[in-house]
């Protein structure tokens, strides 16, 4: 799936309140849902950053809050972020593959997002977030669903290469804290992708803060920008 042209294209019929509404009663997996729909999305037209994950746990189904949990407190340490700021929908889109939690397969492990959930929902908010200048694309099924081709062998492999992908997508792999072993094994992550990230974030929210009103002004160029290393890390 290719990224939303930042200027191009007439603008949405349907407003965006309408979406969401429409998409937080979704029912459409509901038979296959082991705690029933519960629809887990934020998004704002001013966004400026759209982070990508997978699927609900149980505590983000139980709170009805994304990334309520260890691996949204991992996350908002690589961005740089409190709270607050994490939840400020004005500035961040939050749109998973999945919008309800999926359960967890007979190893104990979660399921893949529901298919059916982002082929439908995410064409229908995406044309609302013109400002967003970054994407996060976390995890092997947002990096399959939006690089499509362009995705390398596995999610390593396609994390590693994160200059390819500047400046509409940056790869990062979960936050699970199942995942530690993962970034002892990639130190690289923490000490060059991190830092870029942190930096990026920091910008967006800083020119939102001296352009308030500035929707129409697109994001600074990401520092660290150019071709990646490819797959020599592997």
């Amino acid at each position: 799936m290719s990224p939303l042209p930042k200027s191009a294209g007439a603008a949405p019929r349907e407003g965006l309140k309408s979406v969401l509404a429409r998409t937080r009663s979704c029912t459409l997996c509901a038979a296959h849902l082991p705690l029933g729909p519960r629809p887990v999305v934020r998004a704002s037209a001013t966004a400026r950053l759209l982070i990508v994950g997978q699927a609900p746990g149980t505590k983000v189904h139980a709170t009805g809050i994304p990334w309520n949990d260890r691996s949204g407190d991992r996350l908002r340490d690589w961005l740089g972020l409190d709270r607050d700021t994490f939840y400020d929908e004005s500035l961040i889109a939050i749109v998973p593959m999945g919008f309800c939690y999926p359960g967890v397969d007979a190893n104990g492990g979660d399921l893949p997002p529901r298919p059916e959930c982002a082929p439908l929902w995410h064409p229908q908010i995406r044309p609302h977030l013109r400002r967003v200048g970054l994407t996060l694309l976390i995890g092997q099924y947002a990096q399959r669903h939006y690089l499509g081709r362009r995705r390398k062998r596995g999610m390593t492999e396609t994390v590693g290469a994160w200059r390819d992908y500047l400046p509409d997508f940056l790869p990062l792999p979960h936050p699970s804290w199942r995942n530690t072993a993962w970034l002892r094994r990639n130190p690289w992550f923490e000490a060059e992708v991190v830092p870029v990230l942190r930096g990026r974030v920091r910008e967006m929210l800083e020119a939102d803060k001296a352009h308030p009103k500035g929707a129409g002004k697109n994001p600074p160029p990401l520092a660290g920008g150019g071709r990646g290393r490819g797959s020599r890390r592997q």
